[in-house]
């Protein structure tokens, strides 16, 4: 397993009792774990379970119903997306999502002036552009790229923020299997170069199994299982869960 970069780079995440309701519906409650620095944590579990609403509860989109978020010693409940990214957590899309009239070059420009880091953030993001083929491609339109292209243009934007702490909602969503390994590529760049921690909600088992030393498994808005992926993914309760959800990559998400 790859080290982590840079430990100053990376902070913990904690989440400690939270809890998420529309009106009368739960979506998940009392969720409590730890990211540590440097750490990959993977995210799984049926269609429905509350990932993706966690991930936005986690980095301010939506504001929780009870329970905190620590990024370090900060308590960053409720603070806006904005402030949260100004303080080094920043979360990726299950779509893509880039600026699609302007060129790749205007795209990694707009999210260094977001983050408010210098031009040497430049540097830091030229390996990622040439190994993801976007170097040929800087004054491209964003739209114009192939979709493996544009998920992976928005990951590299999120990298050019000099995260401390990435949350990565289903990197590998549309991505055609012989493009999926660029998600290992930039988990590394993430890591060793960068040092952040990150924590990953996908579908793709392999590229779980692969990437993330531990795993979290939410069920019916509570942590049904935790640990190493090997151990966790042949548990009964765990197979039980996914029965007839083989289709949910087709199907709606919460």
């Amino acid at each position: 397993m790859m080290g982590p970069g840079d430990p100053t780079l990376s902070a913990e995440l904690r989440v400690e009792g939270l809890a998420k309701r529309f009106g009368g519906v739960r979506v998940f409650q009392d969720l409590s774990f730890r990211l540590g620095p440097g750490e990959v944590l993977g995210v799984i579990g049926p269609n429905g379970a509350g990932k993706t609403t966690l991930i936005n509860v986690i980095c301010g989109q939506l504001p929780p119903s009870a329970g905190h978020v620590f990024l370090g010693k900060s308590d960053i409940t409720g603070r806006s997306p904005h402030a949260v990214s100004g303080m080094g957590l920043v979360r990726s899309f299950q779509q893509t999502n880039i600026f699609r009239s302007a060129t790749v070059r205007e795209n990694v420009a707009r999210a260094i002036r977001f983050s408010g880091r210098g031009q040497e953030s430049w540097s830091r993001v030229e390996p990622l552009l040439q190994e993801f083929d976007l170097v040929s491609r800087l004054d491209e339109e964003g739209d114009k790229l192939p979709y493996g292209l544009q998920k992976m243009l928005g990951l590299v934007m999120a990298y050019a923020t000099q995260p401390k702490v990435l949350l990565l909602d289903e990197p590998a969503a549309g991505l055609e299997h012989r493009e999926r390994a660029r998600i290992d590529d930039f988990l590394r760049h993430a890591r060793l170069i960068q040092g952040c921690s990150v924590l990953i909600v996908e579908h793709d088992m392999d590229l779980i199994r692969r990437l993330c030393p531990r795993i979290l498994v939410i069920d019916a808005g509570a942590i049904l299982a935790e640990g190493n992926p090997v151990e966790v993914l042949v548990r009964p309760d765990v197979i039980r869960a996914y029965l007839g959800s083989e289709d949910e990559e087709a199907g709606g998400r919460c």
